[in-house]
């Protein structure tokens, strides 16, 4: 199947694949197998037999449920939807509140960086967590022939931080990660205008995003409290989000190549 990193849609504006990058030991996170978009509430028929032609089996929406009701996801042939709200509507489950907690896991302090603080303290709630466990079983009990979605309503910070989530534990650098978050504010004119970049076009936008400024360190209220609060993606996923080495070894080797 050819390597798109955007697939152009008729409804979204935003959806694509996160394939193609290189992580720390030389590999690359495989391709036609983990897509992120925007609100696939306005599939056409042609975007639905795309979806079906790719083998997209499972849509994971990430909104509230008041989104959901409003705007309900289209389904395709062959896919099985999943809720998987991330946001809590209980502060109370914010661990980050925690000054204990915060102390133990030198839970870094993101300063001005205000975007940065919201995600960590979406990444340090009970229910984001939960939430977000669910997206990594989903992810590895997908069939080697089928590939996965998930979405919020822009793409970008709900779908953001879970693929920063995904893309630090296949080992990709928070560089990388940072323009995969910011290459939605680039996409949305070419959307508009249903004239989207090639690869190649995408590889030099992205290769020129300044990723210090603006919303660039956003991402970080995720890698960086990952890697500071926890020394390693791979003891947070184990103690907070529940999994076992077993777990991400076999993630890796069905994501990696």
């Amino acid at each position: 199947m050819k390597h798109d990193r955007i697939l152009a849609l008729d409804g979204p504006l935003n959806f694509r694949d996160i394939g193609g990058y290189k992580n720390d030991k030389g590999q690359y996170v495989k391709w036609n197998k983990i897509y992120r978009s925007d609100s696939l509430s306005s599939l056409s028929e042609k975007d639905e037999q795309k979806l079906a032609d790719r083998r997209i089996t499972v849509d994971i929406d990430l909104r509230s449920k008041y989104e959901q009701n409003a705007s309900p996801d289209v389904s395709w042939p062959g896919v099985r939807y999943v809720d998987a709200h991330i946001y809590s509507e209980d502060r109370k489950k914010n661990k980050g509140d925690n000054k204990l907690y915060r102390f133990v896991h030198h839970i870094p302090d993101m300063g001005d960086n205000w975007l940065g603080q919201i995600y960590q303290q979406v990444l340090l709630n009970t229910h984001s967590q939960h939430e977000f466990a669910r997206i990594f079983a989903e992810l590895i009990e997908l069939p080697p022939e089928d590939a996965l979605v998930y979405h919020c309503s822009a793409g970008k910070d709900r779908t953001g931080m879970t693929s920063a989530l995904i893309l630090t534990a296949l080992g990709v650098d928070d560089d990388t990660i940072a323009r995969d978050y910011l290459l939605t504010n680039e996409l949305y004119d070419f959307a508009i205008a249903k004239q989207f970049p090639d690869d190649n076009e995408i590889a030099s936008l992205v290769s020129k995003m300044n990723i210090t400024k603006g919303e660039g360190p956003a991402i970080r209220g995720i890698t960086e409290t990952i890697r500071k609060g926890w020394g390693s993606f791979d003891a947070f996923f184990k103690k907070e989000l529940g999994f076992s080495q077993h777990d991400l070894d076999r993630f890796r080797k069905m994501y990696l190549e």
